[in-house]
């Protein structure tokens, strides 16, 4: 073949190769854009009811804060007056098969007490006005940056709101609004194969998600989307600890982070918080790359785009979070008469271990929210393919930000020893994720971590 055919010939096929390997780039068209106006919900939900309406019409989400609440308060169940639909265990799962996880399922195998109580589907989910706006600007001018696992053309709303892959959904699912500013005291609850309680670690989360700054805009945000802060308290053997986290929008800049250990008396770069490494802050039985759901970078997995499906997921679960420890934190699950669970559609994503890399949990599946862009609900399986792990959120109703939040009371079951943990709990603890004036970036600096360490 002639040198100059040759080259063509090379540069069409690699061409080829890289459209059928690369994620999408591309933003949507204005005309896309305009259905975030009409048939889909200004953050890209479907804004209509399915067809048999056991998934309502979204109206405008749930924005009005109960009379008399004052911020810091638990927040009271809007809906504390529903009553059950169904309730769903090992007995009759089978007739629900197809809205069931297999993590819930299995669950429902192993213990033979545990059930989902299902009541009606509320679409709560709502964010203020301005990240409406900036979600529309979004659609047009957003796209994928670092081989998908970065985003450049965003600011202030839901990056792709109309998204055509998963790790466009996944990028949704980290930008997702929970509030800018945010403080809330927190415990870190694990439960043992035996049945035994205990507080692994407990102290004040403190975010800022600078993403969604008001007073910021796309041309000065600098990429750092997320700063936290969790400065543990309890108990004494760990109190004084800290990890800090810096978050940038585009994976392949350096992300920043931290831990002061008492013992130590330094504050050290900790590189290590990611990926598959056990979670100290669960004892172990929990991962970092599952904190919040998705915590990091995800890069040692390829992202495929299942669908979209109606299954039953934890929702508005303000009566859980409001409950006693002892009441909802019980032997080998949480208690299923306080956790609300509703119909809800989802985007299913498929992760799958990437050539060349190693992790502990080569499988998940993932199952993000389509009112509130959130993973609500994920599943692991080991290296022989068998179901090792499901996790959760139980969404909380904050109607004063507005918002769905699923960064609080999160967790996962051990399917194989039986043990499981709920993380960011505030029941019983005077101050649940409260709405703060924006916090400085020193509070979240290196430097103020060492001088709280030495205090």
């Amino acid at each position: 073949m002639h040198r100059k055919h040759l080259l063509a010939a090379l540069t069409t096929g690699l061409i080829a190769g890289l459209a059928l390997t690369t994620p999408a780039r591309a933003a949507v068209s204005p005309e896309e854009a305009a259905r975030l106006k009409t048939t889909l919900t200004p953050l890209g939900a479907e804004r209509g009811a399915n067809p048999d309406g056991s998934i309502p019409a979204w109206d405008g989400g749930f924005t009005r804060p109960a009379a008399g609440w004052k911020p810091g308060e638990p927040r009271p169940d809007p809906f504390a007056a529903d009553k059950p639909l169904l309730s769903i265990d090992a007995k009759n799962m089978a007739q629900h098969e197809a809205k069931l996880t297999d993590g819930v399922k299995a669950l429902m195998k192993k213990h033979p007490g545990f059930r989902i109580d299902v009541y009606p589907t509320r679409r709560s989910a709502a964010a203020p006005q301005w990240v409406y706006d900036n979600t529309f600007k979004n659609a047009t001018r957003a796209r994928l940056v670092d081989n998908g696992h970065g985003t450049e053309g965003a600011y202030g709303g839901v990056p792709f709101p109309i998204p055509k892959d998963a790790y466009e959904v996944f990028q949704n699912h980290r930008l997702a609004w929970t509030g800018q500013s945010i403080q809330a005291q927190i415990r870190v609850w694990v439960v043992t194969a035996d049945g035994r309680r205990a507080m692994a670690s407990g102290g004040v989360q403190s975010l800022n998600k600078l993403y969604y700054d008001p007073a910021g805009s796309l041309e000065t945000f600098d990429g750092i989307y997320s700063l936290g802060k969790f400065a543990v308290t309890e108990p004494g053997s760990k109190a004084g600890e800290a990890i800090l986290a810096h978050d940038n929008i585009n994976a392949s800049k350096p992300r920043g982070l931290w831990q002061y250990l008492v013992g130590q008396r330094r504050v050290r770069k900790a590189p290590s918080v990611a990926y598959d490494t056990p979670d100290s802050v669960t004892s172990g039985i929990g991962l970092f790359d599952e904190a919040f759901n998705l915590f990091g970078p995800i890069d040692k997995h390829q992202l495929k785009l299942v669908g979209k499906k109606e299954i039953y997921v934890p929702y508005n679960n303000n009566r859980a979070a409001a409950a006693k420890v002892a009441d909802l934190v019980t032997p080998n699950t949480l208690n299923p008469s306080l956790v609300r669970w509703e119909l809800h559609r989802v985007w299913e994503v498929e992760a799958t271990l990437a050539d060349g890399k190693r992790h502990v949990v080569p499988k998940r599946k993932y199952y993000i929210d389509e009112d509130s862009w959130q993973i609500v609900l994920f599943d692991g399986w080991d290296a022989k393919g068998e179901l090792w792990r499901t996790n959760y959120t139980l969404t909380l109703l904050a109607p004063d930000l507005p918002a769905v939040v699923g960064n609080m009371m999160w967790g996962g079951y051990d399917l194989q020893t039986g043990a499981y943990y709920l993380n960011m709990a505030g029941n019983e603890l005077p101050m649940q994720y409260k709405p703060v004036p924006p916090l400085p970036k020193s509070f979240f600096s290196p430097e103020e971590l060492a001088n709280e360490g030495a205090r």
